[in-house]
């Protein structure tokens, strides 16, 4: 249940899909950096960092 929730969070507001799984790090600082430049970077390097890496 809790990878479904991060799952959500992710595709719908990606800084906080990565804040709630890794915290306040380097990965949330990209994540938010790309979803300002455009929001589909920042979708995609949150799926990646919470799920694939």
């Amino acid at each position: 249940m809790g990878n479904l929730i991060i799952l959500i969070l992710s595709v719908l507001i990606p800084p906080v899909g990565v804040l709630a799984r890794h915290g306040i790090d380097r990965d949330f600082w990209i994540n938010l950096i790309l979803t300002l430049i455009f929001f589909v970077p920042g979708v995609i390097h949150a799926v990646y960092v919470n799920f694939l890496r």
